[in-house]
């Protein structure tokens, strides 16, 4: 399937690294990413391949699995690429953290993210 940038934007937040369920995770992110998908993470490098991106959004979940992450603006596309800014916390209490993702496409698939973490409004 192919998606629009502003779909893949928020699928990737809510149905990959804010999804629970290992199951419904590994699915969308065999549906949403191209099989060379390069998700780059400020603190940790770089995760290459939807195995990866697989253990990592689990490993993030695990830590703090009672967080949402709530868009701050509608996602923004410009060309093959897109970002969305989002809070992250427990529902109900201040955010905990802020950041941006950035993603370029590919097909309508997401080939490369791009995390960046901003201070909280």
């Amino acid at each position: 399937m192919s998606y629009s940038i502003s779909t893949l934007l928020k699928r990737n937040l809510q149905d990959v690294f804010g999804e629970g369920d290992p199951e419904r995770r590994r699915a969308v992110i065999d549906e949403i990413y191209t099989e060379d998908v390069v998700f780059y993470d400020p603190s940790k490098g770089a995760y290459r391949g939807s195995d990866e991106i697989d253990r990592i959004a689990g490993v993030l979940r695990a830590t703090h699995p009672d967080f949402t992450y709530q868009l701050i603006a509608e996602p923004e596309e410009l060309g093959n690429g897109g970002r969305v800014l989002w809070v992250s916390g427990r529902p109900g209490d201040a955010p905990a953290y802020a950041g941006t993702d950035f993603i370029i496409a590919r097909d309508g698939r997401i080939a490369a993210i791009y995390l960046f973490f901003d201070k909280l409004p």
